[in-house]
């Protein structure tokens, strides 16, 4: 049964029941004026809210950062983490309020405010989120939701004309976001880096607990933490298959933006490509390169090594968590080619595939063909339309001489060419949040115009199948959007 109030949700706050050092509580610092941009229905059912209450002025005071939640216990956490490679120490929620945990129909959620003012972890920031970013984060973690990528959740935008300075002046912004956890690899890197074991075992035995039972030996405390590890980094592979399979890059891979549960967290410069590039960088602040596409599973398996080393605190065991980690690269490995075999069109990976795919990503690079497009259209090419395909690159005869490789390759799988049709577009979306499309739902927010926000997040949920009237935003993007910037105030 749905929740009519706020105060019918069933709290649990299981991380605020961790001892004082794993976070201050402190109330958020409320906007002025705010006003409700947008909510999101999908996720307040996962935590049995019914979708009336999105538009009571109590449901607006809560996310607005002005009352607490029912029952709710808030708290911003600490956490410490490598940016860019480099050790950056001490870290927290600077602009983050955790308001509480409910549990919902499906699993409890953590419901927590990012741009809901300063902490003791705010460093030197200001605590504020601007619009921008904010509607970036919110489109995107409901994007990444229907693609079927792992992700936290948004629930609601709140927005006020409170000034912010970044590059420019701009107008704050609060986002809701919704996890089970928000723990990252950071928490850990925190307790070893200041060498409390006690501590550190305190959050692993709270993780494992409640989020992986699983992973719990009840003879061997070491066996354990080596299946936790396990665990997340089976998981991390898993998602970085899942970004690269659809052109996603996160832009600030650091540490403390990776989730100890496997799931995309902290969407701040991230990008989906248009014109493919191996190298490609999302981030206007990387200027080294260091999380541009291709190198995003390295700098995963290089952030789980933080993990395990944070853990060895625990683990004596050197060569028990190297050996956990290196289960990484055949568990990504596998799962990169069975979604690029699907994506294909391909019954199963063969080895011998691997030239095919290689191929055809170095002819991508080449031309800097789109990426989306690229794969939705092969789907095209088994009706007849290999134009369709080949219009996205310049070197028309090289992408002709590859489509009759593949073709070559369908009919050695003696599949229906419906069949093998259908499941193309079952896994190569038709929409995207390209940056072009979040930007002129950016620009018409600015003006209170939540339509673009609405049609987006209607698109996104199903971005595999056509919508009529909307083929636009499907489309190649406008020559404007290769102007777009995204950077770390993103």
């Amino acid at each position: 049964m749905s929740a009519h109030s706020l105060s019918d949700l069933r709290t649990v706050n299981s991380f605020a029941a961790l001892p004082a050092a794993f976070h201050t509580r402190l109330a958020p610092q409320p906007l002025n004026n705010p006003r409700l941009l947008h909510a999101n229905a999908d996720a307040a059912r996962l935590i049995g809210l019914d979708a009336s209450v999105l538009s009571t002025s109590e449901f607006l005071n809560v996310f607005s950062g002005a009352q607490p939640l029912p029952g709710g216990d808030t708290l911003a956490a600490v956490y410490s983490g490598h940016q860019f490679g480099v050790w950056a120490g001490q870290l927290g929620d600077g602009r983050a309020h955790l308001l509480g945990e409910v549990d919902g129909p499906e699993g409890a959620w953590e419901l927590q405010l990012k741009g809901s003012g300063m902490t003791p972890y705010s460093r030197m920031g200001d605590g504020r989120a601007v619009l921008r970013s904010s509607v970036r984060e919110y489109l995107a973690s409901e994007a990444m939701h229907g693609l079927g990528v792992p992700t936290t959740r948004a629930l609601a935008l709140v927005v006020s004309d409170d000034p912010v300075m970044r590059e420019t002046v701009e107008t704050a912004a609060i986002v809701t976001r919704m996890s089970p956890s928000f723990v990252r690899f950071g928490s850990f890197e925190h307790w070893s880096s200041r060498r409390q074991p006690d501590q550190l075992k305190t959050l692993t035995d709270y993780v494992i607990d409640r989020y992986y039972p699983d992973c719990r030996d009840p003879q061997d405390d070491s066996a354990t933490i080596l299946n936790l590890l396990r665990a997340v980094t089976r998981r991390t592979a898993l998602l970085m298959a899942d970004w690269q399979a659809v052109g996603f890059c996160h832009g600030v891979m650091n540490t403390d933006n990776m989730s100890i549960l496997g799931l995309t967290l902290d969407y701040g410069p991230y990008g989906f490509m248009d014109g493919f590039s191996l190298g490609h960088v999302c981030n206007h602040s990387d200027t080294e390169g260091r999380y541009s596409w291709n190198r995003q599973p390295s700098v995963a398996l290089w952030n789980l090594y933080r993990l395990g080393g944070s853990l060895h605190a625990l683990v004596p065991d050197v060569d028990g968590l190297r050996a956990v980690l290196d289960e990484f690269e055949p568990v990504f490995t596998r799962a990169f080619h069975d979604r690029m075999a699907a994506k294909m069109g391909l019954a199963a990976w063969r080895p011998e595939d691997e030239p095919l795919l290689d191929d055809l990503l170095k002819l991508m690079d080449a031309n800097q063909a789109d990426f989306t497009l690229a794969w939705r259209r092969l789907a095209d090419v088994l009706s007849g339309q290999r134009n369709a395909f080949e219009d996205l690159f310049i070197d028309r005869p090289a992408a002709a001489a590859w489509l009759d490789r593949l073709l070559a390759r369908h009919a050695q799988d003696g599949r229906p060419v419906l069949e093998v049709a259908a499941g193309m577009n079952g896994v190569n979306p038709l929409y995207v949040l390209r940056n072009h499309l979040a930007e002129e739902a950016i620009r018409a927010a600015k003006s209170g115009d939540a339509s673009e926000i609405d049609t987006l997040m209607k698109l996104l949920r199903n971005p595999y199948v056509a919508q009529p009237g909307h083929e636009r935003y499907a489309g190649l993007p406008p020559d404007w959007a290769g102007g777009i910037e995204v950077s770390c105030s993103s």
